[in-house]
C-alpha cells in the first residue's frame, strides 16, 4: 500500500473521501489508495456476505460490504471486505461504523501482511469486535482470531473439508461454500 505524501486530519480525510470515487483508506494521518481486486477475492467477498446476511436475517445485526468504512477514535478508517454490526449506536451513520462485532479480510498478495500486523492490531482497539477473520485466495483457509475471556486472541483454522465456525454470530458454514466460484483447489 503506498500512502498519499501528506499528513492528513481525520476531517480532511473525510473531506477528501467525499470528493473521490475512489476509496482511500487512513491510518494515523497517512491515507492510503485502496488497490483493486481479483474476481476470486469479490467472489469469496460475496460468499461471506451471502452465507452471512441469510444467516442473520431478522436478528438485529447487518453484515456490510467494503462500501462502508469502520473507524476507531481519530485513528484509522478502514473498508474491510465484510463486517458485522449489530449496535443500534451505529445506525447514526450511514458510511461509517464504529462499533463491528465481526470483521472479515480477504487476503490479496500486496495486503496479507498489513491484514495479519498492523491492521489486526488496530482493529483489536475496538472494545465490541469479537472475531477477525482472514480468508487466503491461494488456498482454502479460513482463520477466524477469536477473543478470549482473557483479552487474548485465539487463532482457529478452517481448511477443505471442514466446518468453519464463527461463534461471534452463530454461523457454520462449509469451507468449501466459502470458495464456490473460484479458482482456489
Amino acid at each position: 500500500m503506498i500512502a498519499i505524501p501528506a499528513g492528513f486530519t481525520p476531517q480532511e480525510y473525510l473531506s477528501l473521501e467525499r470528493q473521490h470515487t475512489v476509496r482511500h483508506e487512513y491510518r494515523r494521518g497517512l491515507v492510503y489508495a485502496m488497490a483493486g481486486g481479483s474476481d476470486d477475492h469479490s467472489s469469496l467477498a460475496v460468499n461471506l456476505v451471502t452465507e452471512i446476511n441469510v444467516h442473520l436475517r431478522g436478528s438485529g445485526c447487518r453484515v456490510l460490504s467494503s462500501d462502508v468504512k469502520v473507524n476507531y477514535a481519530e485513528d484509522f478508517y478502514y473498508y474491510p471486505d465484510v463486517f458485522v454490526t449489530c449496535e443500534p449506536r451505529d445506525d447514526s451513520d450511514r458510511y461509517i461504523k464504529r462499533y463491528p462485532k465481526m470483521i472479515c479480510e480477504v487476503l490479496s498478495t500486496s495486503t496479507q501482511k498489513f491484514d495479519r500486523t498492523e491492521k489486526f492490531n488496530d482493529y483489536k482497539l475496538i472494545d465490541t469486535l469479537e472475531e477477525y477473520v482472514l480468508v487466503s485466495q491461494d488456498q482454502m483457509r479460513v482463520e477466524c482470531f477469536r477473543l478470549q475471556p482473557d483479552k487474548s486472541w485465539q487463532l482457529i483454522a478452517f481448511e477443505r473439508g471442514e466446518i468453519a465456525t464463527f461463534k461471534s454470530i452463530g454461523l457454520e458454514v462449509c469451507v468449501e461454500e466459502l470458495y464456490r466460484g473460484t479458482s482456489v483447489k
